[in-house]
């Protein structure tokens, strides 16, 4: 018996020896409901969820590399990383070489949150001179005219929660989000501290981009995100953070 246990976990080893590793890229900048970290490794999260369903159903061992939004464009150059998840086209001046873009999973909606008791819809245009929450090393491409005409300027936090934290204590009229994550925030709140939507900015695809190298399953990773798409399982995952109450409109759940 003993025997029959050492050989079976022999043999489980060496099934995982075997399975190719898959590198996964993880922003400092995400917090939940895409990922929540502890020690230095992500634990739980829409995106985590996504990320270890990706390496399943491709055959592979997964391995996270939390790092800040701005070294990632260097990890991917100096091949540092295999999949890059929660990633649009519209970032990107140059199509990356040497990674391909899976289908569309997503579809995110950035807005304009204003603090409890903000009602009245207003598009950024109409802000008089003041300082608007951003995050650090993300792109907000509807903002950059006012951003570069002195109208707005941005006061960077580290995460999008912390961003929505330094709103609602006040550090400033005015932050952006993406709607999945401002949710998360508003969940626990009592309705009249919730903060609130006042314009949609834009609305952008988001996928996953894979590393193009032979010694990768790197087609593997591409139909197994289509099978994924086409047999609901990333609806699921959307659904299990909250992404129903947007009525399909919001991170894959579009009719």
């Amino acid at each position: 018996m003993r025997r029959l246990l050492a050989l079976l976990l022999l043999w489980s080893a060496h099934g995982l020896a075997e399975q190719p590793v898959l590198r996964f890229s993880v922003a400092e900048s995400w917090s939940m409901p895409l990922v929540r970290v502890e020690g230095e490794q992500p634990v739980e999260g829409l995106l985590f969820d996504l990320m270890q369903a990706i390496a399943r159903e491709a055959g592979a061992r997964p391995e996270y590399h939390v790092m800040a939004r701005l070294r990632l464009q260097q990890a991917m150059d100096e091949g540092d990383i295999d999949v890059r998840c929660y990633v649009s086209t519209q970032w990107f001046n140059d199509r990356p070489g040497n990674f391909v873009w899976s289908i569309p999973l997503f579809q995110q909606r950035d807005v304009l949150v204003g603090r409890a008791g903000d009602s009245d819809a207003i598009g950024p245009e109409q802000l008089s001179h003041q300082a608007i929450g951003t995050v650090l090393g993300y792109t907000y491409s509807t903002l950059e005219p006012l951003f570069a005409r002195g109208q707005l300027h941005r006061e960077d936090s580290r995460s999008q929660e912390l961003a929505l934290q330094k709103l609602q204590i006040g550090r400033y009229r005015h932050a952006v989000s993406n709607e999945l994550s401002l949710q998360w925030f508003n969940r626990r709140l009592p309705a009249e501290q919730r903060l609130q939507v006042l314009a949609v900015l834009e609305e952008q695809a988001l996928g996953c981009m894979v590393r193009n190298d032979p010694a990768l399953p790197t087609q593997g990773v591409l139909r197994a995100l289509v099978r994924m798409k086409e047999s609901g399982e990333i609806e699921r995952i959307t659904r299990r953070y909250g992404a129903a109450v947007y009525s399909g409109e919001v991170f894959g759940v579009r009719p």
